[in-house]
């Protein structure tokens, strides 16, 4: 008996699947959004002067979730944080990261808001690449927060006075789930920098990845072997924090890679301090109703269930099998999507993180 043949789809008819695919993804996000536990921050008596690092996508969701939390909530900026301290009096100064945007007397300001008899507190959250630079830092502020675990018994070890591990999370007025147009629909994203270890994963997917419908964007990504095969899927370049949130909603699943740890020209990791602790964008692609499969960090039990919200991997070979399970079995890439949302809004907002954050000041 001859095989009957399937005739290709006609443009109609792939918009029509497409649609009615997004049409039911949307519809799941919003009956897990419609479960999400009601959260009331502890209002306490305090005033606080913020200085944002710069990016958005942390800075709003901070300054937000303090507003709801204290008495007041001063967003200042880093070149004129010791002027703004000694102006408003608050009861901390909290920083965050003090890295980058920060000018050189970043120190002396610390110290001059310290001479005032105002508490300072820093929140790194780019541990472990920048230790050349916070080992210095961490000396000069009263409480340092940082999101790597690893890092605690570091900075204890040179001269911090008090060091809290403090994980990050998500800012849900930015990070969440929208319907996404055909311009943003994908098998597979990945947005983020062209670091080395990326880039070796990706050149070793190449093939793989060769058929299907694929975006990555960001920076470097000419250092790829394969660009030959991955060069038309590359928007090379800066996309905004609403944009991405586009690209995630849009992408059937989203890859999570953590940046390497070696000292080199993509860290000033000088002290080779290990990374166990997750990153935001963990929190992010997962606030957005999407699949993730990220690489495995040694903390990530603790925030998710991986195999029941979110999935791991340890090498190209297994990532390129799971890609592959789960673009053919939709129920359970979906189901898996929308219990990542759900865990994410219930225990991973920054209304929560930063109620934790001020419990120890």
């Amino acid at each position: 008996m001859a095989k009957r043949r399937h005739r290709p789809l006609t443009e109609a008819e792939t918009a029509y699947r497409g649609g009615y695919a997004e049409g039911r993804r949307f519809g799941g996000c919003q009956a897990m959004m419609e479960r999400v536990q009601m959260f009331e921050p502890t209002l306490r008596d305090m005033k606080v002067l913020y200085i944002p690092q710069g990016f958005d996508a942390i800075d709003e969701g901070v300054t937000l979730a303090l507003q709801q939390s204290v008495r007041e909530c001063v967003v200042g900026s880093p070149a004129a944080m010791l002027q703004e301290a000694s102006h408003h009096r608050p009861d901390v100064v909290l920083v965050m990261n003090g890295l980058h945007v920060f000018p050189a007397d970043h120190v002396e300001q610390v110290n001059g808001i310290r001479a005032l008899g105002i508490r300072t507190a820093v929140w790194f959250v780019d541990d472990p690449y920048f230790t050349e630079d916070t080992t210095s830092l961490c000396q000069h502020y009263d409480v340092v927060f940082t999101h790597e675990e690893a890092a605690v018994p570091f900075y204890l070890g040179h001269g911090a006075n008090q060091v809290i591990y403090m994980p990050l999370a998500v800012n849900p007025g930015m990070f969440q789930p929208r319907r996404a147009a055909p311009q943003h629909q994908h098998d597979i994203c990945f947005i983020g920098t062209g670091f080395w270890n990326r880039i070796a994963l990706f050149d070793e997917l190449a093939p793989f990845l060769a058929d299907k419908k694929v975006f990555i964007a960001g920076s470097q990504w000419n250092r790829l072997t394969r660009y030959d095969v991955l060069g038309r899927f590359i928007h090379e370049g800066w996309i905004a924090p609403g944009e991405t949130v586009d690209y995630y909603n849009g992408a059937k699943i989203v890859i999570n890679i953590h940046r390497t740890c070696e000292n080199g020209e993509d860290n000033r990791n000088t002290h080779h301090l290990k990374g166990h602790s997750i990153n935001p964008r963990t929190y992010e692609i997962s606030a957005c109703g999407t699949m993730q499969i990220t690489d495995a960090r040694a903390d990530l039990p603790r925030y998710y269930k991986p195999g029941y919200d979110i999935e791991t991997f340890t090498n190209a070979a297994e990532l390129q099998r799971k890609i592959h399970y789960y673009l053919k079995h939709e129920e359970e890439r979906q189901a898996m999507a929308w219990r990542g949302l759900l865990t994410t809004m219930n225990q991973h907002t920054f209304t929560r993180r930063i109620g934790q954050l001020l419990e120890h000041l």
